[in-house]
């Protein structure tokens, strides 16, 4: 495991990366040979999620070490304000370096969010964010998602600049920290957007991928979809499917998809390259993850919202001096347990705060000293008609709905989720032990009710429904320096 000598972190954060969409990872047809040259030099994390899928509550759980309830930051419309302590704030405060390029999705810059310095920061949309997500009795239908389909395919867009922007600026500031060593270890976040939507890849990633290698998404016939009242109304709002006109729509988005996460790979071995070249890689942490999955067309979902693996988990990679080789972990982990990770690494002592923070060291998890914890993600934002609560429990995983009938899957037998065993008499027991598992974490009907009444009055700040579907949504946030584009 990870030497106890205190070392640089180097954290790379992709947005919407599909953990099974990566060669370590078994995919057959998608290359990331950087990402895979990672995972063989330390350990690759297959059972890792994030602890809300969609961006903003999963980043604010990142930040702070917190499930999304207890710090209250619901959906992309309540974003996270630097209000509760998070990683960068106990770095900073113990006289760390500690500084972020690229996406973060907070509230604001003008708040105080913890770094020593924010470069090239993309918040959200006027401090406000994605207002209609916050409608939910019921969700409206999101009409940007119709653009999905029709942007899909071979083309250049303002995120892959924006990553090859966030990259350059990374490898000037690892350079600059070689050249210039700080006294105390330093942390580095760096945080690119695809392969988020706009599904649009350049030439040299998009052809690497012909139409006739890429799978249809799997249960994609009508038959196959499930019926679950909050999946069905999830693909009511998130129209996302309903763009696509044929399968070969399908197939260019999948593959524009795959050339993103190429790309992605790309600049990530970029970045593993500068390490090498200036020697920082015997000093230094490496942790690869994402902030959700996208459901890529799978049950006829798009983007993430939901908690079937494709959507709640991430892939996560840690690399670096005194962690294991080639070793794959598959207990259970999610973002919150990087907060510890991070603070460890760098050689804090655990701030009497955050004594009662619900994650552990990734490196206590590898070599099996860790305490057993359970791993929860939840779901409050776009699209959903009341709250989703995910837990793992063992091979299960369990899905509470607030007033609607629970999932249950065996991953174990049945890694597809194709099976629903939540109405299964035979599984009553297993029912039983997952919903007193989650409420020793929660109350997920409180927590539910809390979500509502926070999320009304920001609409009511916001001068109540029919103006917030008035000015109407957008498909993604804007790059720092552009304005978001509204669909009504």
């Amino acid at each position: 495991m990870p030497a106890k000598k205190s070392r640089n972190v180097l954290f790379i954060m992709s947005d919407e990366h599909n953990r099974n969409f990566m060669g370590a990872a078994g995919h057959p047809v998608v290359q990331t040979p950087n990402l895979d040259r990672l995972a063989a030099s330390g350990v690759r994390f297959t059972d890792a999620y994030c602890n809300s899928p969609i961006c903003v509550p999963s980043r604010a759980s990142f930040h702070t070490g917190r499930h999304v309830h207890e710090i209250r930051f619901w959906d992309n419309a309540i974003a996270y304000d630097g209000s509760v302590k998070s990683w960068p704030h106990r770095l900073r405060e113990a006289g760390h370096r500690v500084e972020s390029i690229g996406k973060l999705h907070f509230r604001s810059g003008d708040n105080d969010n913890g770094w020593s310095a924010e470069h090239m920061p993309m918040h959200v949309v006027a401090g406000i964010g994605d207002a209609l997500g916050l409608l939910r009795d019921p969700p409206p239908p999101r009409k940007a998602a119709l653009k999905m389909a029709k942007q899909a395919g071979r083309g250049d867009s303002d995120y892959q600049t924006y990553d090859q922007n966030i990259t350059e600026a990374a490898d000037a500031w690892l350079r600059s920290r070689a050249a210039e060593p700080d006294e105390k270890p330093w942390a580095l976040f760096v945080s690119i957007v695809c392969p988020h939507p706009p599904f649009m890849s350049r030439s040299e990633w998009f052809d690497r991928y012909p139409m006739d290698a890429v799978p249809m998404p799997r249960l994609y016939g009508p038959q196959d979809r499930p019926t679950h009242p909050y999946v069905t109304a999830m693909r009511e709002s998130q129209i996302y499917d309903k763009g696509f006109a044929d399968e070969t729509e399908i197939r260019r988005a999948i593959a524009a998809y795959m050339g993103m996460v190429s790309y992605v790979d790309s600049n990530v071995g970029h970045l593993m390259g500068v390490l090498a070249q200036t020697g920082l890689d015997a000093d230094t942490l490496v942790i690869y993850t994402s902030d959700h999955g996208e459901n890529l067309g799978n049950r006829g979902l798009w983007g993430k919202s939901n908690m079937y693996e494709e959507s709640a988990g991430i892939p996560m990679i840690m690399a670096g001096p005194g962690v294991p080789q080639g070793v794959v972990c598959r207990e259970p982990v999610s973002l919150v347990d990087c907060h510890p990770t991070i603070t460890e690494t760098v050689g804090l002592a655990r701030h009497p705060d955050d004594a009662v923070l619900p994650g552990t060291s990734l490196a206590g998890i590898v070599d099996g000293t860790a305490p057993k914890r359970p791993v929860l993600s939840q779901y409050h934002a776009a699209g959903s008609i009341t709250g989703a609560f995910m837990l793992r429990h063992g091979t299960f995983k369990y899905v509470y709905y607030a007033g609607m009938p629970a999932q249950l899957f065996d991953l174990a037998a049945d890694p597809g989720e194709t099976r629903d065993l939540g109405q299964d008499d035979g599984y009553r027991g297993v029912l039983a032990d997952c919903a007193a598992a989650l409420r020793r974490v929660l109350d997920p009907d409180a927590a539910d009710a809390l979500g509502r009444a926070d999320q009304a009055a920001v609409i009511a700040s916001l001068g109540g429904k029919e103006a917030i579907i008035a000015k109407g949504g957008f498909g993604h946030s804007p790059i720092p320096g552009t304005a978001a584009v509204y669909a009504t």
